[in-house]
């Protein structure tokens, strides 16, 4: 009888199946309600089963399957490009710079951007309550560490400090750039009407129009938080890296917006 030698779990090992079991569920999770979370898990069961091939010792078929596996570590690149740059914002937003030390905050301007930011989120506050009595929608994006002009299409550079009158100038019906998006950095709108890319999550509920899934498409591509106003309900939506913070009043947008700050 030959005795198998037994399993010898480390540290170490321990601690490598942790990391491979955050990374996957990061995945799963950034998939999650995607026609990519399918792609994932086909190639996951792919996966399982060469390790099966390759220890019930089939050579053949493990060959074939370990040359496809090989193939397709660049069509996993091509295929999950949005997911990966998600993913990497997630550890640069949250993991790297959260909570880093002052001086590291101010080099990357983000006191002055937080300072700028506050004294204009008042003002966009109150154009955006006036958007919302008169019935108008409205779709903002908050540049944070990324600038979300390579991303959007058909902008027009305004460069105007941010007030409430030009808010409500620019969202209202007859305006040739209200069924886009504004771009607010600092005290600043540095663009309006931007066409924004829309999400491909398909997990949605129907009442989610085009700006709410384009408030989606913005925050999963960059780091930015976009804000909408809902024409027919009347009440705000944030989109922060690919997550939808829905229906919030009026009277709440503004700590929402500093929480959102707060977190990062």
């Amino acid at each position: 009888m030959i005795e198998q030698p037994a399993l010898n779990l480390g540290l170490w090992q321990i601690l490598d199946i942790l990391a491979v079991a955050i990374i996957l569920y990061q995945l799963y999770r950034l998939t999650r309600g995607t026609a990519a979370i399918r792609i994932f898990l086909g190639i996951l069961a792919i996966y399982l089963l060469y390790q099966i091939v390759d220890a019930l010792q089939m050579r053949m078929l493990a060959e074939v399957m370990g040359q496809f596996i090989g193939l397709g570590v660049i069509a996993l690149l091509i295929v999950f490009q949005q997911e990966l740059r998600q993913f990497l914002l997630l550890i640069g937003n949250r993991q790297l710079l959260q909570g880093g030390p002052p001086w590291i905050q101010r080099l990357l301007g983000r006191d002055e951007a937080a300072a700028d930011g506050n004294m204009a989120w008042a003002a966009m506050h109150e154009g955006l309550e006036e958007c919302r009595k008169r019935g108008l929608g409205a779709l903002v994006v908050i540049k944070r560490d990324a600038d979300p002009a390579p991303v959007a299409t058909g902008m027009r550079i305004l460069d105007a400090k941010v007030s409430s009158g030009l808010v409500v100038a620019l969202f209202e019906k007859a305006s040739p750039l209200h069924d886009g998006a504004a771009c607010i950095d600092g005290d600043r709108i540095a663009w309006a009407g931007g066409i924004l890319p829309v999400t491909s999550r398909i997990d949605l509920p129907s009442q989610y129009g085009t700006r709410h899934r384009a408030a989606l498409g913005i925050s999963e591509r960059i780091d930015a938080v976009a804000l909408v106003l809902s024409e027919e309900t009347g009440t705000y939506s944030l989109a922060v890296e690919g997550k939808l913070i829905a229906n919030i009043l009026g009277k709440d947008l503004l700590r929402r917006l500093y929480e959102t700050t707060a977190n990062r």
